[in-house]
C-alpha cells in the first residue's frame, strides 16, 4: 500500500505523487483509489487500491537499482540488431514493453532504439519512443540518483555517446 505524499511510477506515464486516497461510487460499489498526480505533465490518475499492482503502479527505483539501469544500458552484449525486423512489430513490441512495469523493460526500448540510430537513421514513430522511453527512465533515474532530471538524462546520453551526432550529443561544462 502506498501512502500520501510518496512518488511511485505508473507505466507509460511515468513519475507520479500519491496526493490522497479517497473512496467513491464506482459502478455501484464504494472503492478505494489513489489519486496520483504525473509530476511531468500534471496529469491526475485514480487508481484504484485493490488493483495498484496490477495496472503496474510501483514505487520509484533506489539508487542501487537505478545504477543496474544505467550499467545495463551500457552493456552492448546482448544487442542483435533489428535485422530486418518488420518496424511494426517492433513498433507494437516497443509499445507494449514503456506500458511494463517494470523499469528493465524500458530501459531496453531505450538501448534498443540507440543502438539501431547506429545502423540507420530512425523514423519519426522510433524518435518518438526514444523520447518517450528517454522521458520516463531520466525521470526515474532523477529521483533514484537525486540528481535533476537533465543531469539523469545526460547520464544516460554520454553511455551512446559514440552513437549520437554532434547535434544531439549532451553540452559539455567548459571552465
Amino acid at each position: 500500500m502506498f501512502s500520501v505524499g510518496e512518488l511511485v511510477v505508473y507505466p507509460a506515464q511515468g513519475v507520479g505523487k500519491v496526493e490522497r486516497i479517497e473512496e467513491q461510487d464506482v459502478g455501484g460499489a464504494m472503492t478505494n483509489l489513489y489519486i496520483v498526480r504525473i509530476l511531468t505533465n500534471n496529469v491526475t490518475l485514480m487508481v484504484p487500491v485493490n488493483n495498484a499492482c496490477s495496472v503496474g503502479l510501483r514505487p520509484v527505483c533506489g539508487s542501487e537499482q537505478g545504477q543496474e539501469i544505467l550499467n545495463f544500458l551500457s552493456d552492448r552484449s546482448d544487442f542483435t540488431g533489428y535485422s530486418g525486423q518488420n518496424w511494426n512489430r517492433r513498433y507494437r513490441e516497443y509499445s507494449e514493453k514503456l506500458k511494463s512495469k517494470d523499469i528493465i523493460d524500458v530501459a531496453y526500448v531505450l538501448k534498443e532504439l540507440f543502438l539501431i540510430s547506429r545502423d540507420k537513421e530512425l523514423s519519426f514513430g522510433e524518435r518518438r519512443l526514444l523520447e518517450q522511453s528517454m522521458g520516463l527512465i531520466s525521470m526515474e533515474l532523477s529521483y533514484a540518483l537525486n540528481v535533476d532530471q537533465s543531469q539523469a538524462k545526460s547520464k544516460v546520453e554520454a553511455l551512446f555517446s559514440d552513437i549520437l551526432s554532434p547535434a544531439v550529443q549532451p553540452e559539455k561544462n567548459v571552465e
